[in-house]
């Protein structure tokens, strides 16, 4: 059994507010999407994911437990036969909650929840994993070259850039004298 939420209910009793959540998720997955407030949208959630997750294997055991909450029959087979193979490949998130302006009698925070739509493509693990590997090894053997180029660099100092400073309008003198003769 689930452990009871803490704080104010939705509807007032434990009982109320199963049985509006019910009704939310219901309606739902019989309409792809409903308006309703924040509150409530946070809490059909993770109440409706875990309805999706059983319809992604059809079983008469999951049907059963599903059937517990949503009384629809009609409700329930859309629920199995189109939802839940939609959302085979997916692993969770199902859902998205979209925030919408105040409601404009009380001023309530409104979102609307949806049924997430469009494929899924997993990325396969192993892709991942084989280019950490190479990558690894070339960084380790640039790293040694990049601190020889620093090392090579670090002893000059502003003596010796003078001295290259100086040396260049000489070879430039050189050369124009050069060119005169």
């Amino acid at each position: 059994m689930p452990t009871p939420t803490k704080g104010a209910r939705l509807g007032g009793s434990p009982s109320h507010q199963r049985l509006i959540l019910a009704n939310l998720a219901q309606s739902l997955f019989e309409h792809g999407k409903i308006t309703t407030t924040e509150a409530k949208a946070r809490r059909l959630r993770p109440y409706a994911e875990q309805l999706i997750t059983k319809a992604k294997t059809d079983s008469l055991a999951n049907r059963r437990q599903v059937l517990k909450v949503i009384r629809d029959k009609g409700v329930v087979h859309t629920l199995f036969t189109e939802i839940g193979p939609d959302m085979a490949n997916r692993p969770g998130g199902y859902t998205r909650i979209t925030k919408i302006g105040p409601r404009k009698g009380d001023n309530a925070p409104m979102a609307v929840i949806e049924i997430v739509e469009g494929g899924f493509t997993p990325t396969p693990k192993a892709e991942k994993s084989a280019p950490k590997a190479e990558a690894a090894p070339v960084a380790a053997e640039e790293a040694p070259a990049e601190e020889t180029a620093e090392v090579e660099e670090a002893p000059v100092s502003g003596e010796a850039e003078e001295a290259a400073a100086d040396e260049a309008p000489v070879e430039d003198a050189e050369e124009s004298a050069d060119d005169k003769a």
